[in-house]
Formats: structure tokens, sequence, C-alpha cells
């Protein structure tokens, strides 16, 4: 390390908090002064002299770099930067790095996509729910029950972890397309099951289950709004185990409601946690989980160890990776 630089690890109480934090603080050489904390609030002293932020899903504004004359880094422990004003940064020269080239979060995204889908086409938690009460619910929910074999799996974004997807999707004999600003190679589709790239209109006219991995941008915010949750077959499933905001949430709950739509297993909100007001909360035909489709014992690691490489990267005069601005 050529001088000691200050780092301010940043973790949201909702993954982690201090705890978490202090772990990734760990991971640090004891040449670098680290302070943890919960918000960039916490310690505006800490903020004014930090040269690196780490943050795992805490939010930094324009108004916390504004506040941080030395700043040189934003680090995000995340797939996702959408938390990060990275205007305000590039206006300042600062970067902004995410993880998303360490494939850190693939394995479990992709398994809990398909642990909502299957949930949803087996009824899992109608079943369960419906057990406890003493209520054997075969011949009714049977009506419901499908297969993923033979269905069409529609994948938002084929990055990492829409591969991920995608290679699972061929194991369940599903087929594949997939939707995105330039198609794969045909090495790579082929290796996909033959995965077709398509518009995302087309894609979300003839998917059975429409799964989301793109990042969340002001041209991806509500990418599925009241008009394009309109275009889904009413057999269709909904998955989202991106950011929250890629959907309209109160028109998927419209959706929902009417019967437009099959049903919907979602990971993430808009905000998060969400509040009670949330009309997902009680929308039939849902599966929910908490923002845990990248917060795996194993993935933690592989998070943190990826954010600490690019910093300690930094630290020593390299050259960062996965600059997002």
């Amino acid at each position: 390390m050529t001088a000691v630089k200050n780092v301010l690890a940043i973790v949201s109480p909702h993954v982690g908090g201090r705890a978490a934090g202090g772990a990734l603080a760990g991971l640090l050489p004891a040449s670098a002064h680290v302070t943890v904390v919960e918000s960039a609030d916490e310690d505006p002293a800490a903020l004014r002299d930090a040269h690196v932020i780490i943050t795992g899903l805490a939010p930094v504004t324009a108004e916390h770099i504004a506040a941080a004359p030395e700043l040189e880094v934003v680090q995000c422990a995340s797939h996702g930067f959408d938390y990060v004003d990275v205007d305000a940064a590039r206006a300042r020269g600062i970067l902004v790095c995410s993880i998303g080239s360490s494939g850190a979060e693939k394995q479990n995204v992709a398994e809990q996509t398909f642990a909502l889908m299957l949930a949803l086409a087996k009824q899992l938690i109608p079943a369960h729910t419906a057990l406890t009460e003493a209520d054997w619910a075969l011949p009714r929910l049977q009506q419901s029950i499908t297969e993923l074999s033979g269905k069409t799996l529609g994948i938002v974004g084929l990055g990492h972890i829409g591969e991920e997807v995608a290679r699972r999707a061929v194991a369940f004999d599903m087929s594949v397309v997939y939707a995105g600003p330039r198609p794969a190679s045909a090495e790579k589709e082929a290796a996909l099951g033959g995965a077709r790239h398509v518009e995302l209109d087309e894609l979300l006219r003839t998917s059975d289950y429409v799964t989301l991995h793109a990042p969340l941008t002001e041209d991806t915010r509500h990418l599925l709004d009241a008009g394009r949750l309109a275009l889904l077959k009413p057999t269709a499933f909904v998955i989202n185990t991106s950011r929250g905001a890629l959907i309209d949430q109160d028109a998927l709950a419209d959706a929902l409601t009417a019967g437009t739509l099959a049903g919907a297993g979602i990971d993430v909100f808009d905000p998060e946690p969400p509040t009670a007001a949330l009309r997902l909360l009680k929308a039939p035909n849902v599966v929910l989980s908490p923002h845990v489709a990248g917060v795996t014992r194993e993935t933690l690691v592989r998070i943190g160890l990826a954010a600490i490489q690019n910093v300690l990267g930094h630290l020593e005069g390299k050259p960062l990776g996965d600059v997002v601005s």
C-alpha cells in the first residue's frame, strides 16, 4: 500500500449492518483506517475524511458525495449500483464500481429464481397453508398445479446471472428466449439450449415465465409497467430477483387481483424493506421473499471478497475493475 487511506464501510441493517461491515473491515489490511457504520449520515467526520466508501446496499447520495472532499472510489458490494448517485460521483471524477464480473451472486440468485418458479408452479404456499389448517386441498389445487418442462422461459438480461438461470432452464427442459441490448454469440446460444434473442415485447407475449435480471437505471425503471404487463399471457408468471423498481408494483398487484396474470415470485421491493402499504403483500398468487437471493453464507463471502479485492487493488495503485461510472 502506497499510503494510508480512510475507508468507510456502510452496510444497511437489513443486509447485516454493523456485523457484516465489521467482517468486511476485517479483510482489509491493518494499515487502512476503517470506520464501520450502518448509514452514511452516522459519522459525518468519517464521511468527510473517507478516501474509499464500501457500501452494502446503503444509499450514497449526492449530498454524501458533496460532504466527502477526499473521496476517490465508491465500491458497491453487489452487482447493482442504483443506490449510489452515479451522476454526482461522475461530476466529481469519483469512480463507482460494482462486483459485476465476479459472478459472486449468480449461483444463489439463479437458485432463488427457480425456487420461486417451482413454488408457483407447484402451488407450495397455498398447499402448505391449507394443510396446516387441516384442509386437504388437493382437489382444489390440482387445477392450477403446472410443470416447468415444455414451458418457455423469458430472461430479461442475459448477464452472469441470466446465463446461470438459462443453464438451469435447459436442465428443466424449458425453451429459453432472452431480451437485452445485444444478442449473445451463436456459441453461447447453442450452449444454452438454443436460446433466442427477441425484442422485449415479443418475449412478454410468448413466455410462460418471465424473470428479470437487468440493472436498475432510468431506462429500466418500471420496465414492466401496466402496458407491458398486459402483454403477458393470463397463464404466465413473473419473477423478480433483481431490483424492485424494475416493475410497477401497483400495476403488478392490479394484474394479479384482476386475474390477468397467473402469479408472481418477488424477492426485491421498492423501497426495501417494503412498507405495510405495499399491495403486493396482500395480492393473490404471490410468493415473496425478503431479498434473500444474494445472501447465502457462501454468497456473502464471495461478495465481500470481490468488493475487498477491488478496493485492495486500488489501495495498491492498481486499476479498478467493474467501473460503472
